[in-house]
């Protein structure tokens, strides 16, 4: 069983990249993120002639999360309860034996805006909603667009980005305070030394410089985790596809028993 996350950054500029990324890799499971679009204007038919079913939670322009899968989802949730003023953000639904939610967290945009605080607060909310509605017995995965870079090593300049957006350490006890509830980040429990990035900026040739931040996460459960063969971040799919533009994130896959 193979499930992933995927920052698409506009599913509507985004979608034939897409269809050619589940083509070739063919995920059982995935959580988008950043769609762009509302629920009605998701493209349902264009993923239900690749093989797939959605589920969404979506917005008019901005933000906007959906499941994407192979087999029925059961939708358990919709928005992160008491955060519904950044928007549509998460989406859980129950698939193929897993309590798979996908995540939009907030950016932030800079530690002098009233968004910096409310990010902390929506991860604050995020933590408690999760230890409330995950049960450890059953296998969960919580994945998407973080937008915390958790350590040095996940950052292309730890010593100049450090204490700035992503790199603070109130951003970085937020993701710690969801490792100590028991959720593991899969890449970083398979690959303990790798320097593997998701994002990198469209401007500057960041991509190609090596410029680039890991923010976009697979974690999993106690119950989950003995099933994880490999983890992987899809740098291939940061590259242009046949004259087609990637997003700036790649995507996460991983590959479970």
């Amino acid at each position: 069983m193979r499930i992933a996350t995927w920052n698409v950054n506009g599913l509507r500029a985004r979608i034939d990249f897409v269809i050619h990324w589940l083509r070739e890799r063919e995920p059982d499971v995935v959580g988008f993120q950043e769609l762009k679009l509302t629920d009605e204007q998701f493209p349902h038919a264009a993923f239900e002639s690749a093989g797939y079913q959605a589920v969404t939670h979506g917005q008019k322009s901005w933000n906007g999360v959906a499941i994407l899968s192979r087999k029925p989802v059961e939708v358990l949730q919709r928005g992160l309860p008491g955060q519904e003023g950044f928007g549509a953000r998460l989406i859980t639904g129950r698939v193929e034996g897993l309590t798979f939610t996908t995540l939009y967290c907030p950016n932030g945009k800079n530690l002098e805006h009233e968004d910096y605080a409310g990010k902390l607060a929506w991860f604050d909310s995020l933590a408690g909603h999760l230890g409330e509605h995950h049960p450890e017995a059953s296998p969960s995965v919580v994945c998407g667009d973080f937008n915390i870079v958790p350590e040095a090593l996940d950052s292309w300049n730890e010593q100049k980005n450090a204490g700035g957006i992503f790199h603070t350490e109130a951003e970085r006890a937020r993701i710690q305070a969801l490792y100590d509830a028991g959720w593991v980040d899969l890449f970083r429990h398979k690959f303990p030394d790798d320097g593997s990035f998701s994002w990198w900026d469209y401007r500057g040739g960041a991509f190609h410089r090596g410029m680039g931040l890991r923010i976009d996460f697979l974690l999993g459960n106690a119950a989950l985790l003995n099933r994880v063969r490999h983890v992987e971040i899809d740098r291939e799919y940061r590259k242009k596809k046949e004259g087609l533009t990637a997003s700036d994130h790649a995507p996460v896959f991983a590959d479970l028993d």
